[in-house]
């Protein structure tokens, strides 16, 4: 094992807690390489955990340019459940005194599904059936590669939330990853600077403000992400460069690596966005105010068809219950819709483009109605796990949606 550099404060730590404990795992080895490419600096410290899949060892990685991977390791771990959140807060208190830093940027790597937090592997404890999200069962792109989502399985059941554990059959829901988040936030006595999100379908609006009183910016894709993941190797080149980079600017970049990476050619489209998350409160109090406004409407036959339509347009994701905010209220405003909703509409585009995501883009011409942040809209039933969520008990969008679903069935 390699000796842990004493400590020393430096402008940038960069941690990456990777759940490579699925068919992933080839991909966090290519990642790991491509941070290998840069390497840690006297300015910047690159720092990982990589939990492999079945039959190889979880080990702590400082990360530093040249050689091999396993050369870089400093704590070897045995087995671990990165899905169980004591294990991610380890992680991150073992990282914040070994390698501190003016700046702190967490990355979660491994699959995702935004807010959801169904519980994929519960059939197969239950049942002592095979795993049901293995395989690999996901896209290819081009037939080489994968996206860092799961098909439905044979129960029909989809992976959700992140830091899927198939050994452990666990996960990271987003009620956990609050808790950890707000307890990182404790230790560093202010707000985490960075929270990324490597994996699918995380930037929504719902996790956004689940982490929002403990992290600064977030940066993450509205849809899936193919499986090469982000181009560690160009981010941490330009951070390595300017190390005295402030947190908005490196957020900024992420987002525009991330996209040069990937062509228009991209099966799937991609989509890469950074948020404020101190203007969390702001969205969720303007999407309020939608709410209010289309409940409102449900009694009248037209504006409910008009919202029918409009979901029927709408730019949505892999997950087709997850749309882009903007564009759904972009094209309700010039619906025709009452003087009350189109205010409202108006406020919320406002909110997302002038003070909640800033930055965003995408490739592929399926993907061109992104703007950076989406929201939970079911066409059939609203999962009772959501009333759970801040962002819904805040505004009031789960009753929204219910009561949309009930309006549109009964007349």
């Amino acid at each position: 094992m390699a000796t842990i550099p004493t400590p020393k404060k430096k402008p940038w730590t960069v941690m990456v807690y990777m759940a490579g404990d699925n068919n992933l795992d080839p991909e966090g080895v290519l990642d790991l390489k491509e941070m290998k490419k840069v390497g840690s600096t006297d300015k910047l410290n690159i720092i990982a955990q990589f939990d492999r899949a079945a039959g190889h060892v979880s080990r702590r990685y400082y990360l530093r340019k040249g050689g091999i991977v396993t050369g870089d390791a400093v704590a070897s771990l045995g087995e671990v459940n990165t899905g169980d959140p004591k294990n991610l807060t380890d992680f991150i208190q073992w990282s914040v005194k070994n390698y501190p830093a003016d700046h702190y940027m967490l990355v979660l790597w491994n699959h995702g599904q935004g807010w959801d937090d169904t519980d994929i592997y519960a059939d197969e404890r239950n049942r002592g059936l095979r795993r049901l999200a293995t395989g690999p069962v996901r896209h290819a792109l081009f037939n080489t590669s994968v996206r860092r989502t799961l098909e439905k399985a044979s129960s029909d059941s989809v992976a959700r939330a992140i830091l899927l554990d198939d050994n452990a059959k666990d996960f990271l829901d987003n009620l956990e990853m609050k808790k950890v988040m707000a307890g990182a936030a404790k230790l560093l006595k202010r707000k985490l600077d960075i929270f990324g999100m490597d994996a699918c379908l995380m930037s929504m609006a719902e996790v956004g403000y689940q982490v929002s009183g403990s992290a600064a910016y977030t940066v993450g894709s509205e849809q899936t992400e193919p499986g090469e993941g982000w181009p560690y190797h160009t981010i941490l080149a330009a951070l390595a460069k300017k190390p005295s980079m402030a947190p908005r600017d490196l957020s900024k970049l992420i987002v525009d690596k991330y996209l040069a990476s990937y062509s228009n050619a991209v099966e799937d489209g991609v989509t890469f966005a950074a948020c404020d998350l101190s203007n969390a409160g702001a969205l969720a109090t303007a999407v309020s105010a939608l709410t209010t406004a289309l409940k409102a409407s449900l009694s009248d036959a037209v504006a409910r068809q008009r919202i029918l339509t409009v979901r029927s347009k709408v730019q949505s994701y892999y997950v087709e219950d997850n749309i882009d905010l903007v564009d759904f209220c972009v094209l309700l405003a010039k619906s025709g819709a009452n003087a009350a909703t189109v205010a409202a509409c108006q406020k919320v585009i406002k909110a997302v483009q002038s003070g909640y995501v800033i930055a965003q883009g995408y490739k592929g011409p399926s993907m061109k109605n992104s703007n950076g942040v989406a929201i939970y809209f079911p066409t059939r039933s609203v999962s009772p796990l959501y009333a759970g969520l801040d962002f819904s008990k805040k505004t009031g969008w789960d009753a929204f949606l219910k009561a949309y679903l009930v309006a549109i069935r009964s007349r």
